[in-house]
């Protein structure tokens, strides 16, 4: 702040918009959040425009907006920096990534990925049968890869070969012995076998909230055991040749590029020694893991990463380069998993605030009354020293004593319904006082949070969490969010965000502070009467998408393909627009039949036409507004 004017570069500080964008999000001089596609040229687009486009052509918030020009860049910028690396470091080998489906399947996602990676040889990889029909489908560079993982049957092997026989790279990665067996018996009968990986099984954990993926008790992976039975196998049945390539993964979102390091240095072990005995191997997976700097901390948090690209990439290409050189084998090309990091960025949420929820806006008369409880005239007691002594610590401390105190004894029954909100009323008053009277640094870490908690409302936002952000409530993700507008001005209020859902879970209440660390509020701007004010939840690209359920029959948002555009006066376009789910759209997802349900409804109505109830213009009237709200967009308008 300069001179207690709220500035953008509070507002940037306060949202830590530039520590978690990577530069594809910043705030305008007006105070607006821009997308930044091209960080270097430093072009903008108004997510408010976007916004008002999109209603322009019939869609209303909740709205994902997906900045495809974003998803182009990181791919972009993932295929430059290894072969920057790989040209620096004088290594031997190729680099040849693949998205993995799984982290968005959205089919715009998949194709937009694979046009900006042709250049590259950017391929794809599938996990299961349907990941696999859509790879086969979209991966038509043959000079790119298309590697299989997951657990596979004889249909999934089949689609494979089928791959193989259309002059696709197929690599099935082998993940249990017995797929092996499977593999090479279809080979002989088909007169054809893919390329073969092998999955170890390493020691190796990754660091953050998916490290049980890795080590030895993981769910995918061959033994060192079953890798050396698995080379023998594939001579046995002379389908060695066959054998191209190793693969490991120690876990998605890794925090800590120490455990890149030691995954790369047992991984290149591994594959040195298989090449020693007889293994003819040319590729090294090292999976995915590469995380996303979620909370802007670049720390070791489970939001956060203590890296960049260009860490994690140098640190794979110098680390299996030493060791390949110390065992005297050819370097390998190099294949990384990498979606989180991909697709994370180019995609947001934007909610409108529909109202709010703040108890303390609640003005209940406190008039001292003859015979009230002893416990209310005490709580009066501590408000009004307050307000002449100003000795806020003890204020605090009695006031939240007999808030307790209160509690009990109604519950005891020997307090009543009105003494027991003139007392909740006073304390809240008391807290007021308080919050005004004494600045934060005097606060306990503990006296801070209650305070801030007590005092915090509610604002509520039309969107599903369990929709659009399930990884916030699921595991605790912190998202990025972050108000769309007013940004040159100070928040005066912390809040957390409840979503429409039905659900006391739907919400989100963890945010990242760069002063005090995670807390349950987030700082916001007082509503104006008329005014919409839009808040944004970034970062949703990877997993959000497509993880999302329909808790309380909330389908898909309506969602706007954007691209940026020079030569427009608003410096973008929207290529496409996808409407969210309608009513009818869920329900039938649920098997009920909508025609059916409206035909009961209207004979319901007709009955009631028929009783003289119901008029019959009116009769066709409510017929016709309940067949209009099961087309309707399934949020609140």
């Amino acid at each position: 702040m300069t001179n207690g004017t709220w500035t953008i570069d509070d507002s940037d500080r306060l949202y830590n918009v530039s520590k978690w964008s990577n530069g594809y999000f910043k705030i305008d001089e007006s105070g607006k959040l821009k997308a930044t596609p091209n960080p270097k040229k430093d072009v903008g687009i108004l997510i408010d425009d976007v916004i008002e486009d999109a209603k322009e052509q019939g869609l209303s918030l909740p709205l994902v907006i997906r900045f495809h020009d974003i998803l182009r860049s990181q791919v972009k910028l993932l295929n430059r920096t290894f072969q920057k690396v790989i040209d620096e470091e004088d290594y031997g080998g190729k680099f040849f990534g693949v998205y993995p489906v799984k982290v968005n399947q959205m089919r715009e996602v998949v194709e937009e990925i694979v046009d900006a990676g042709s250049r590259y040889n950017y391929g794809l990889e599938a996990g299961s049968k349907p990941e696999l029909l859509s790879a086969l489908a979209y991966n038509t560079n043959i000079d790119s890869l298309t590697v299989l993982n997951g657990y596979k049957d004889r249909d999934y092997l089949r689609l494979a070969i089928l791959g193989t026989k259309i002059g696709r790279k197929i690599f099935v990665v082998i993940e249990k012995f017995s797929e092996l067996k499977m593999l090479v018996e279809l080979s002989k009968e088909y007169g054809v076998i893919p390329n073969i990986g092998i999955r170890g099984r390493m020691t190796v954990k990754g660091r953050g909230k998916w490290e049980s993926s890795g080590g030895e008790k993981a769910k995918f992976g061959l033994t060192t055991s079953e890798i050396i039975l698995a080379i023998e196998y594939l001579k046995k049945h002379k389908k060695l040749g066959a054998l191209k390539l190793f693969h490991f993964h120690i876990g998605s979102q890794i925090t800590d590029i120490r455990s890149i390091k030691e995954a790369i240095e047992e991984g290149s072990r591994i594959y040195c020694k298989m090449q020693k005995i007889g293994a003819p191997l040319e590729y090294f997976d090292v999976g995915g893991g590469l995380g996303v700097d979620y909370d802007g901390t670049n720390s070791t948090n489970d939001s956060s990463i203590n890296y960049s690209i260009s860490d994690y990439i140098t640190d794979i290409v110098y680390g299996l380069k030493t060791v390949c050189d110390l065992e005297n084998v050819e370097h390998p090309h190099i294949i990384t998993e990498s979606g989180r990091a991909m697709t994370a960025h180019h995609s947001c949420v934007i909610t409108n605030i529909i109202g709010e929820i703040d108890n303390t806006k609640i003005e209940f008369s406190t008039k001292k009354k003859t015979g009230e409880h002893h416990l209310v005239t005490e709580m009066r007691q501590v408000k009004d020293l307050l307000d002449k002594s100003k000795n806020w610590q003890e204020a605090y401390n009695d006031s939240v004593k007999i808030k307790s105190d209160s509690i009990h004894a109604f519950k005891l029954g020997i307090l009543e319904l009105e003494e027991r909100a003139k007392i909740e009323t006073l304390h809240l008053q008391i807290l007021k006082q308080i919050n005004n009277l004494v600045p934060d640094e005097d606060f306990q870490t503990e006296q801070i949070a209650e305070l801030e908690n007590s005092l915090s409302g509610q604002y509520l936002c039309n969107f599903s969490v369990f929709q659009s952000a399930c990884d916030s409530w699921a595991i605790e993700q912190v998202l990025p969010v972050v108000p769309l507008t007013r940004l040159n001005e100070r928040p005066s209020k912390r809040s957390t965000l409840a979503d429409i859902t039905c659900d006391s879970d739907g919400k989100i209440d963890r945010f990242y502070d760069p002063d005090e660390g995670f807390k349950k509020t987030l700082s916001v701007h007082e509503l104006k009467e008329g005014e919409q004010y839009n808040i944004g939840i970034f970062l949703t690209g990877a997993y959000q998408d497509v993880m999302g359920d329909m808790h309380n029959l909330f389908g898909r948002v309506n969602e706007v393909h954007v691209y940026a555009d020079k030569h427009d006066p608003k410096g973008f376009y929207i290529e496409e627009t996808v409407p969210g789910s309608s009513a009818r759209n869920v329900l039938s997802t649920m098997q009920y039949n909508p025609e059916y349900m409206a035909f009961k409804v209207k004979r319901s109505i007709d009955k009631q036409v028929a009783r003289g109830t119901i008029r019959p213009r009116d009769g066709v009237s409510l017929v016709d507004f309940y067949e209009s709200c099961l087309k309707s967009y399934t949020y609140l308008s």
